[in-house]
């Protein structure tokens, strides 16, 4: 019996490397859902090749135009997902749409899913309430796909949180490792753009060079595996291979090792580590005593001092989310300094308002809403407003 398998946000990188990994093994698996937002041509290639019973498109002049070709082929292709009426269970979901757009269809999606492996960081920060009541409603599994949250998710296997003593995420420090931070006051647009490593999209290109990547990942791993906020830290990794470091009480001390890759933890999650991954994707060879691992030097990286903060509020993790997102996007349009974006999230955090809206739980999506569109206006209003 073939798996039933729906990935949200099938044209994006995280989808386009699920879709790599199970073409290796099509004959197992059926397509019910795939989501996307305006790739024309790439979404009538998936509907070709794969053939799903569903499609999302988001935007309204794609999904007309999409709808148009495909009206005679047996294929239901919606716009948005409150008009889903979702009959088959999946029994794999992959929710890989990025940013706040990404929390209504994983939560449509896990009440109609087995497992649910999940890459949609905003999702975790801002609904993990939610997420978290109705997998545990509709016995849903919950599977992190980033790297770093894999190989906590795999490191705890067999432990309970009493066992931990301290929980490292990794960071490879961006491409301003080596600055001293005066210099971080006239970096530009395209030099934060440049990672050493690899290529990702711009947003966490940028989030990857402030370490606010780490932040928002900090308040995922508190929230995807309960733990308290003084339990996490972050460890610069220059090598990038160790994704996550889980120190126990009983004075050992472990970690996963693998390229840094997307296909690894998302082929694991896939198959439940059944899958010989060298017959497609070649790994690298690398001398594991080459490996290095240093604190975070907070004049390099100010954003590092928010840490503290995460845990004061119900919703503060929602609004820094929102500030943030608002502040690269004004960055990148030269509208701000690359200094001010950990001065201006700190601002809000002292604005007269924000306990008023921090302290609000995130019980409904409309709330989340709420809380994520005053930060994102009164960023833009207040603070970026005083820095063009």
């Amino acid at each position: 019996m073939k798996k039933i398998i729906s990935i949200l946000g099938s044209t994006g990188s995280v989808g386009l490397n699920a879709l790599s990994i199970i073409e290796k093994k099509k004959n197992l698996f059926k397509f019910n859902l795939l989501s996307a937002n305006k790739n024309y041509s790439l979404i009538c290639k998936q509907i070709v090749k794969y053939n799903p019973s569903i499609f999302v498109i988001n935007d309204k002049k794609i999904f007309t135009k999409i709808k148009n070709k495909f009206k005679k082929k047996k294929i239901r292709i919606f716009n948005n997902y409150d008009d889903l009426k979702l009959k088959k269970i999946s029994h794999i979901t992959i929710s890989a749409i990025p940013g706040i757009a990404g929390l209504k269809p994983t939560i449509t999606m896990i009440e109609k899913s087995k497992k649910f492996l999940i890459a949609n960081k905003e999702s975790i920060i801002c609904g993990w309430n939610l997420i978290e009541k109705l997998s545990k409603k509709n016995n849903t599994k919950i599977i992190p796909i980033d790297s770093e949250h894999f190989s906590i998710f795999k490191l705890l296997e067999n432990h309970k949180i009493k066992d931990i003593k301290k929980i490292y995420i990794t960071a490879s420090g961006g491409p301003f490792l080596n600055y001293l931070p005066y210099q971080l006051k006239k970096i530009k647009p395209t030099q934060a753009l440049k990672h050493p490593k690899w290529k990702m999209g711009k947003k966490i290109s940028i989030d990857s060079s402030t370490l606010m990547n780490k932040i928002l990942e900090l308040i995922e791993a508190q929230k995807l595996f309960n733990l308290k906020i003084e339990t996490l830290d972050i460890l610069i990794h220059p090598d990038s291979l160790v994704h996550a470091i889980v120190e126990f009480k009983n004075g050992l001390t472990k970690f996963i090792y693998h390229d840094t890759s997307m296909i690894i933890p998302l082929a694991n999650a896939i198959f439940d580590g059944s899958l010989n991954i060298e017959k497609f994707y070649k790994t690298r060879k690398k001398i594991i005593n080459d490996l290095s691992f240093k604190k975070v030097n907070p004049n390099l990286f100010p954003i590092i001092k928010i840490k503290n903060r995460l845990d004061e509020y119900p919703s503060t993790p929602i609004i820094i989310n929102a500030v943030n997102e608002i502040l690269v996007d004004q960055f990148l349009q030269k509208n701000i300094r690359f200094s001010d974006i950990n001065k201006i999230i700190m601002a809000v955090l002292k604005d007269r308002n924000y306990r008023k809206y921090a302290i609000r739980k995130p019980i409904n999506i409309k709330v989340i809403q709420l809380i994520n569109d005053w930060a994102k206006e009164l960023t833009l209003k207040k603070y970026v407003k005083t820095n063009q």
